[in-house]
């Protein structure tokens, strides 16, 4: 257990890294169309791996997982930007974060059988999805139907692309798996462009990036990029039974993005502010007892 949490806690810091990123570039509302083609392929880059790592011939089933992981991934990509559009990002994220683990608990009993959980797992469960809720949320939560429709679908569809991801490296070697993975998503993202309307979102002269911002978004998808891949790995790594218990500790990335925005308010409020108050503060402290609650719980 102990080496796919730490793995876990890595990725969520280097998420946090990522989204910092985008709150800094992404004044403005995001064009989904675009964005999911340019993160999707990104997914790319796994494949240099192909220089230092021997692929053997996956079986069939194995390649029909990493389609499914691949396409659920930008399918959920793309809900989540369209959601991001149309409403604010502090009611999407939330919702995101706490749909996703339970998501993930059913399907795993549908896709692995039932998996046993002891009480203390369940509190632990319950707990860190409770804070990282709270953490993130900003606003009251909408229930519009285009809000529920769009955050369900994203929530269940990434769910359904972490099942996909353990059911790959549990038929093939981590680093063998991530490669025939990213290659997936990354042919997925560019059989977008054979829709016109995606062709023009992506190179028309109202792209989502200059050139300036271009190179700055690349360079913190760097960060993105080393997340992805130590998420899969702690995939590969977690039994499927924690499964759903490792996706709650998102939490997590909650707690060192809100340490980042608040050392940057307080120190360099010339590159980036954010608003604090001592609501806020209590709140945020109210969450990270929460998260630290199921941490313990988790480990006992």
């Amino acid at each position: 257990m102990i080496l796919w949490f730490f793995v876990i806690v890595a990725s969520y810091f280097f998420f946090s890294v990522s989204v910092f990123g985008d709150k800094l570039l992404l004044a403005g509302k995001p064009n989904p169309k675009s964005y999911t083609f340019y993160v999707g392929i990104l997914n790319s880059s796994v494949l240099l791996l192909l220089f230092f790592v021997p692929m053997g011939l996956p079986s069939l089933s194995v390649i029909f997982w990493a389609i499914l992981s691949g396409l659920a991934t930008i399918l959920a990509l793309y809900f989540m930007f369209c959601a991001v559009e149309q409403f604010e990002v502090s009611r999407v994220m939330p919702a995101l974060g706490g749909l996703q683990p339970i998501f993930v608990f059913l399907l795993t009993d549908i896709f692995f059988g039932w998996q046993t959980v002891t009480l203390t797992g369940f509190f632990a469960f319950v707990a860190l999805i409770a804070g990282s809720v709270l953490i993130s949320v900003e606003k009251s939560l909408s229930l519009e139907p285009t809000y529920v429709k769009l955050v369900t679908g994203s929530a269940l569809l990434f769910s359904l692309s972490y099942v996909f991801s353990k059911m790959v490296f549990l038929g093939m070697p981590f680093l063998s798996g991530l490669i025939l993975m990213g290659a997936a998503t990354a042919c997925i993202a560019s059989s977008l462009l054979l829709g016109a309307g995606f062709r023009r979102a992506i190179f028309g002269k109202h792209a989502a990036f200059d050139r300036k911002n271009g190179v700055v978004f690349l360079s913190f998808q760097l960060s993105g990029a080393a997340a992805g891949f130590l998420q899969n790995w702690a995939i590969a790594l977690v039994p499927v039974g924690f499964l759903a218990i490792m996706n709650s500790l998102r939490g997590i990335q909650y707690i060192f993005l809100f340490a980042i925005t608040l050392f940057f308010s307080l120190f360099l409020p010339h590159i980036f502010t954010e608003k604090i108050s001592p609501g806020i503060i209590l709140k945020k402290s109210l969450s990270i007892l929460l998260i630290g609650l199921g941490l313990i719980l988790l480990v006992i």
